[in-house]
C-alpha cells in the first residue's frame, strides 16, 4: 500500500520548488525539491527538521570536516515533504541547522544528528544536550557503522549521559509500530553501498567492510520517568534513504519506500507523541 501511493506522490507531486531563501540550502541539483505554504494563522505551530551541527575528526587524517552535512539537505527537504503528505502532521518545508547552544535548540523538540562515529564534543556541548533532552526534547542519531564508529559514539555519549546506557529496543516496540507497522528492523544501505551489492551479486545490506556492521540496531535513551529521549540508529542509513529517493527506481521501491520513509515517520510521530 505503502508503495503505491509514495510512487503515485513522486511521480505526481514532485514540483520545483525555485530558490530558497534559506542561504543555508546548497542543493547539488539531484532533483527538484516541493514547497508549500504553512499555516498563516499559526506560523510557527508546526513541525520543522532541525539538524545538529557539530565538530567531527577523522582518526587517518587527524583533521576536523563537516560529517554533520551527510545528505543535507535533500535528506531533509525529502523527509519533511513525506511527513507532510502522509501524516496529518503540519510540517515547515525548509528545515534548519542548528549549533549545539541552548538558545538555539530549545524551538526544536525532535533534532537530527548523522554520522556521529567520529564526533567531537566539548563538556558544555554535552552538557547543552543533556540539559535539552532531560527537559522533553528528543534525538535523533542516524548513519554510522560497525564497531569502531560505535566507539566514537559511545565515548561522546558518555559525556552527555555518564550514568546512562543504550538499550535495544525490541521489535515489538511501539515506536516500530505506531503508524507503519514494520515487520523488521530496517537497515537502509547507502545508495552506492546498495548498488555495488546488487551488481556485483553480494545482496548484503550492509557495509560489509566494516567490521561489525551487519545487524541493525536501534536503542533508546531514556529519563527516569522512562521517556524515551533518543533513538539511536546503528548500522543503517535512514538519511540516504530519504535523500536518494528520486535517483534509482530499485533503490527507491527496495529501501526509502519500504523502510526508510515509514521508520522515519515512525519516529517523529513516537517522538512528538510521547
Amino acid at each position: 500500500m505503502i508503495r503505491v501511493l509514495l510512487l503515485c506522490l513522486l511521480t505526481a507531486g514532485l514540483l520545483p520548488a525555485g530558490e530558497r531563501d534559506n542561504p543555508r540550502m546548497h542543493l547539488r541539483g539531484f532533483g527538484d525539491f516541493p514547497d508549500w505554504e504553512g499555516s498563516k494563522e499559526l506560523p510557527h505551530d508546526s513541525f520543522r527538521f532541525a539538524r545538529i551541527r557539530y565538530d567531527s575528526w577523522s582518526e587517518r587524517a587527524g583533521r576536523r570536516f563537516g560529517k554533520w552535512q551527510t545528505d543535507y539537505p535533500e535528506a531533509e527537504l525529502n523527509f519533511s515533504w513525506r511527513l507532510q503528505q502522509l501524516t496529518s502532521l503540519r510540517v515547515h518545508p525548509d528545515p534548519v541547522v542548528v549549533d549545539l547552544e541552548s538558545e538555539q535548540l530549545k524551538p526544536y523538540p525532535f533534532l537530527y544528528l548523522v554520522e556521529p562515529g567520529h564526533i567531537d564534543l566539548t563538556e558544555e556541548q554535552a552538557a547543552v544536550l543533556r540539559d535539552y533532552l532531560l527537559n522533553g526534547g528528543f534525538l535523533m542519531v542516524d548513519d554510522f557503522w560497525g564497531d569502531e564508529e560505535w566507539e566514537g559514539f559511545h565515548r561522546a555519549f558518555k559525556m552527555i549521559f555518564p550514568d546512562r546506557e543504550p538499550e535495544e529496543l525490541p521489535l515489538s516496540h511501539e515506536i516500530f509500530h505506531c503508524v507503519f507497522d514494520l515487520k523488521e528492523k530496517p537497515q537502509i544501505p547507502a545508495i552506492g553501498t546498495a548498488l555495488e551489492a546488487r551488481d556485483s551479486g553480494l545482496g548484503v545490506t550492509y557495509e560489509w567492510y566494516k567490521a561489525g556492521a551487519e545487524t541493525p540496531h536501534f536503542r533508546g535513551v531514556f529519563d527516569d520517568d522512562g521517556r524515551m529521549m533518543m533513538i539511536i540508529c546503528h548500522n543503517t542509513d535512514l538519511g540516504d534513504g530519504w535523500e536518494r529517493e528520486g535517483e534509482n527506481e530499485w533503490y527507491f521501491r527496495e529501501f526509502s519506500e519500504k523502510k526508510s520513509f515509514p521508520m522515519g515517520i515512525n519516529i517523529v510521530f513516537y517522538a512528538l507523541t510521547h
